[in-house]
Parts: C-alpha cells; sequence; structure tokens
C-alpha cells in the first residue's frame, strides 16, 4: 500500500530505487512487490518507471464513488431528521426512473416500493416530477414504454389525461401527489436541474398527516440551494 500511495504521487512515473527510498523498504523488497503489484495491475512498468495501472484507477474510482454516495445519503439524513420525514433522491437517467437514495427512520418510514417505481412513473410525485422537466417528445416514449395503470382508486386513467397534466405543470413547482401510488400515502417532489440532467427531491407521510406536506415540502424547498452542491456530485455516480 505505502508503495502504491508513493507511485501515484509521481505523475511521471518513478523508478524503483527512488520507491523504496520514500517507503523506506529494503531494494529486494521493493523490486519484489512491485513486480507483483505490476502482474496483478496495480501498476504497469515502461522504460524502468513504475506508474498506477488500471486496477489501481478502477480501485481509486470505486473508493470515489463510495464517497459520493455517502456524501448524499449524509444530506438526506440531516433533512431526514430536520424536518421528521423520509427523504427520497431521484433521477431521470437513461430513460428511466431511478431513485438514487432513501433516507428513513423506524418513526417515519418510507414508502414500500409494492409497484416497481420505473414502471409507475405516472402514479408518484417523484415520476410525475422527473416527467414534468423533460420535453414532450421524452414523456411520450416514457408513457409508450411504461404506459399508466391504475393502481390506486385516485391514479390517473390513461396517458392522454397524464401527459395533459404534465403540460399544465410548471417546471420549478413542487408536485403533490395524494395516494395515487400506494394508498394511506400522500407525496411532494421538488424538481431540481443539474446540467441537462432532471432529478427531485421528494418527501412522503401518511395521509392522516397530511396537513404537513405544504409546509415541510416548502421547509426543504427553501434548503434547496445549500443542498444542490452535495447532490449535484452524484451526477456522475
Amino acid at each position: 500500500m505505502r508503495l502504491l500511495e508513493a507511485v501515484a504521487e509521481h505523475e511521471h512515473g518513478a523508478p524503483a530505487k527512488q520507491l523504496a527510498r520514500e517507503t523506506g523498504l529494503a531494494l529486494p523488497t521493493a523490486y519484489h512487490l512491485l513486480r507483483t503489484l505490476v502482474h496483478e495491475g496495480y501498476l504497469r512498468r515502461d522504460k524502468g518507471l513504475f506508474f498506477l495501472g488500471e486496477a489501481a484507477e478502477r480501485l481509486g474510482s470505486s473508493g470515489a464513488q463510495q464517497k459520493r454516495r455517502s456524501t448524499v445519503a449524509e444530506t438526506l439524513a440531516h433533512w431526514r431528521d430536520a424536518i421528521g420525514v423520509p427523504v427520497y433522491y431521484a433521477m431521470y437517467r437513461d430513460g428511466e426512473i431511478e431513485v438514487m437514495c432513501v433516507s428513513d427512520s423506524p418513526g417515519n418510514p418510507a414508502v414500500k416500493e409494492w409497484a416497481d417505481f420505473r414502471e409507475t412513473g405516472h402514479a408518484h410525485a417523484i415520476g410525475q416530477c422527473l416527467l414534468a422537466q423533460l420535453d414532450d417528445e421524452a414523456r411520450r416514449d416514457h408513457l409508450d414504454r411504461y404506459p399508466v395503470q391504475s393502481i390506486t382508486p385516485y391514479t390517473v386513467r390513461d396517458n392522454h389525461t397524464m401527459l395533459r397534466r404534465l403540460e399544465r405543470m410548471r417546471r420549478a413547482d413542487p408536485v403533490t401527489e395524494r395516494q395515487e401510488y400506494a394508498l394511506g400515502t400522500v407525496c411532494a417532489a421538488i424538481p431540481i436541474t443539474v446540467g441537462n440532467s432532471a432529478a427531485t427531491m421528494a418527501i412522503s407521510l401518511p395521509a392522516h398527516q397530511a396537513d404537513r406536506l405544504q409546509a415541510a415540502t416548502q421547509q426543504l424547498q427553501g434548503a434547496l440551494g445549500l443542498l444542490l452542491g452535495s447532490l449535484a456530485i452524484s451526477i456522475s455516480i
């Protein structure tokens, strides 16, 4: 590991003797370990100099990705506790609705995914919020692949009605949904546009606490400026 760290500090490569000296390893030991690391793909050797190999770069990429996920999870957990509601973060990517992170607690559990979120975007606030940020062609393409289906008595009935609803939504306004995805649950989603990506943060509440929904949504919306820095990094996850 010390050898890997030492090589990483030399963008233009370093010879074995220098790496041995910097790590405090005996030269024969350093040679043996460097050969092993080259064989395993963690280092590569070129004209007597050692550089990071593909395996080390993949390892670094995985670590950075894990750190980004951790940052997003911590951000959601903070606002879960501050507002007292489950908090969701989702994106529309490659034609699919992806729930990237959910933060809930035993006292404020998240909505159970009893019907695939990707296939029922017309029914929940997360999906409606993401679809509202797309252009008309992308919306129609999504609904062609995942046609509207009534999963509760409150769900919109057909593609045409859903498209009309999406057209009336203002791009920057929160989207509210009441028992359209799950009976006994109300939800709200706030649109987030990071670059060309459509994203959203959402909350849910039991229907008997529906009177809290507007205030909780406004509280989260007010914090959005502080949240964007943390959430924007997840675009690359």
